[in-house]
């Protein structure tokens, strides 16, 4: 096991405004969240890293853990100072494994689309097999029905397009090390340890990390509220920027 190393956008926003770390879902990269930035810049010097294999970071070539890749986003960013943190379903389980293990780092958090764990060990396993053998692009059509609402695709085709092709470009094995590393991400025991304000974010039409999930969060933690992002599934960035920047504007200007 390592950490990995992971990059980071140019920061925007006021140099001399709290900063704001933006983490991804697997298969995504920082466009994730291109349409929600310029909003939560008004507030804050906001920026965004990508995961390993994914986007601008370097793919991985050793094993690591969910504990590593937020131990890796902690390195990237220390010399910054505090920040406040919004990630989407990997990158909101790197969000509640950083309240644990750099408490110091993170004022508040908000994880979105995500859980305390997600999916099932053997599904996750299954899926990095499937990528090894087949790439990164036999997940696009079962992705573009996991990622998006009914409708998003046809509101945002443009976007949701290039989501799609920055799956199909990520790095394979560096994929499919994430997804090992999900198949051993399970913090439920552990989330009344985190004590930073946390907001629990849902999609409405989320199969993968649905209301439930949130709830169980909200409920661990020591402060902790939940909230729904409608015409949203697991991208809620990309498909609702505008629900999605008015909740966390809300939820960070209370720091």
């Amino acid at each position: 096991m390592t950490v990995p190393t992971i990059t980071l956008t140019a920061p925007v926003g006021d140099a001399g405004a709290p900063l704001l770390v933006l983490g991804p879902s697997l298969g995504t990269s920082t466009i994730l969240w291109e349409d929600v930035i310029p909003a939560l810049a008004v507030d804050h010097r906001v920026l965004a890293w990508d995961l390993p294999g994914h986007g601008a970071s370097p793919a991985a070539t050793e094993a690591f853990t969910v504990d590593e890749l937020a131990d890796g986003v902690a390195a990237a960013v220390a010399d910054l100072g505090p920040f406040g943190y919004a990630g989407v379903s990997l990158g909101g389980a790197v969000g509640l494994t950083l309240g644990l293990r750099h408490p110091s780092l993170v004022r508040r958090a908000a994880i979105i689309a995500s859980g305390a764990q997600l999916g099932e060990s053997q599904g996750w396993h299954d899926r990095a097999a499937q990528v090894r053998a087949q790439s990164t692009s036999s997940l696009i059509t079962a992705s573009a029905q996991r990622w998006f609402a009914p409708e998003s695709i046809a509101r945002r085709p443009e976007l949701s397009g290039r989501l799609l092709h920055a799956l199909q470009d990520a790095d394979d094995e560096s994929y499919a090390l994430c997804c090992e590393a999900l198949a051993g991400y399970d913090i439920r025991g552990e989330l009344g340890r985190i004590g930073m304000p946390v907001l629990a974010a849902w999609g409405t039409f989320d199969r993968v990390a649905p209301e439930e999930k949130s709830a169980e969060i909200a409920r661990g933690v020591q402060s902790g509220t939940v909230v729904e992002i409608q015409d949203a599934a697991h991208l809620p960035p990309a498909e609702a920027p505008e629900a999605t920047a008015a909740v966390l504007r809300d939820f960070f200007k209370e720091a």
